[in-house]
């Protein structure tokens, strides 16, 4: 049980980005990236990626089909995950719906499924 510990900190910690953003605040983090070019994008991909990355892992890289086709759990978790956030953002007047959000994010949930997956196949240190 103790390999989900980071997973939940850090599902915590996007969440409380997703709130501060809901909200209108502008939180520490939302700053320092509005400073760098594409940051909003930038943060997608990464909060999602690293989400995606440590959910995997602590699931032992558990694939389920759908589709006919072989999808890690974790990423297919998250991907349900941002989905419906980048949806919920219709219902809340200081933030917007975004397919290039969304697309970030199936950036980072494929990379950080895709690189980590390959070394743990391959039996090698991350």
């Amino acid at each position: 049980m103790l390999r989900y510990f980071p997973v939940i900190a850090f599902f915590c910690f996007i969440c409380w980005i997703i709130v501060s953003a809901d909200s209108g605040e502008q939180i520490i983090f939302m700053k320092m990236m509005a400073g760098v070019p594409y940051g909003d994008k930038l943060g997608h991909v990464f909060l999602y990626g690293i989400l995606t990355w440590l959910l995997n892992s602590a699931l032992n890289y558990k694939s389920i089909k759908l589709g006919g086709r072989s999808l890690l759990l974790g990423a297919v978790a998250v991907f349900s995950f941002a989905l419906l956030e980048e949806i919920s953002q219709l219902y809340f007047p200081k933030r917007t719906f975004d397919l290039v959000d969304l697309t970030a994010d199936i950036v980072g949930i494929t990379l950080f499924s895709w690189v980590p997956y390959t070394f743990y196949r391959r039996n090698l240190p991350l």
